[in-house]
């Protein structure tokens, strides 16, 4: 059973809580043009954009996005551009330390929900290729951090980069500690998805499934 059946939480106001974070997301933007802020900029309008790429993907190309997917794709990115900003001249990220593990551990559930998705889709569609559900298990865990791997050397060199140009990175690393502590919260993400993932995320593999099997025809 679904989570957000289990709270009763309908899809009219999943859509709300949607519409909510976009438009909050928006004032977080806006405020960091106020502020002439390229750090808050750069993450809320990036943010902006994948919330918007979910709709353009449900109406334009059929991806069977419902309004609760929706709603969990859009709290990672939400959560994410939200921190940037905070009190007292510190960034939430900073401010409170659970922050980045919680967003790591969100935006790695959703990662690993494209990983489960697609390697669902690739087991149904050939009748040469046999997937276990253990091996499925595994395979999102190591696709997740292999995510998380290349997201922290991402930060890390845009770090570097901030630094040689004397500029502010729009990305923060705060150290070796704090990098292996983001993996360890992206593979519970990923255990998450691995563990309960099949009664949400089986529309996402049937729509794939049959792309490849459009293309195989």
């Amino acid at each position: 059973m679904r989570i957000r059946d289990r709270l009763g939480i309908s899809t009219r106001r999943q859509r709300q809580l949607t519409w909510l974070m976009e438009l909050i997301m928006l004032g977080v933007f806006l405020y960091g043009v106020w502020k002439v802020n390229v750090k808050i900029i750069a993450n809320a309008g990036v943010a902006l954009l994948i919330a918007q790429l979910v709709p353009v993907l449900e109406r334009d190309y059929g991806v069977p996005l419902d309004a609760g997917l929706t709603l969990w794709i859009t709290s990672a990115v939400f959560l994410h551009a939200f921190g940037t900003i905070g009190t007292g001249g510190e960034s939430f990220y900073v401010s409170i330390p659970w922050w980045d593990h919680m967003t790591h551990a969100l935006s790695s559930s959703v990662i690993a929900g494209v990983g489960y998705a697609t390697v669902r889709a690739l087991d149904e569609h050939s009748d040469n290729v046999s997937l276990p559900p253990r091996f499925i298990f595994v395979f999102i865990l190591l696709f997740t951090l292999a995510y998380g791997v290349f997201w922290e050397i991402l930060e890390f060199g845009i770090g570097q980069a901030a630094a040689l140009l004397g500029t502010e990175s729009v990305l923060t690393q705060y150290g070796l500690e704090d990098s292996l502590w983001d993996l360890v919260y992206n593979t519970l993400g990923a255990v998450v998805v691995a563990t309960w993932g099949t009664a949400h995320l089986n529309g996402i593999s049937e729509y794939i499934q049959d792309r490849l099997d459009r293309r195989a025809a």
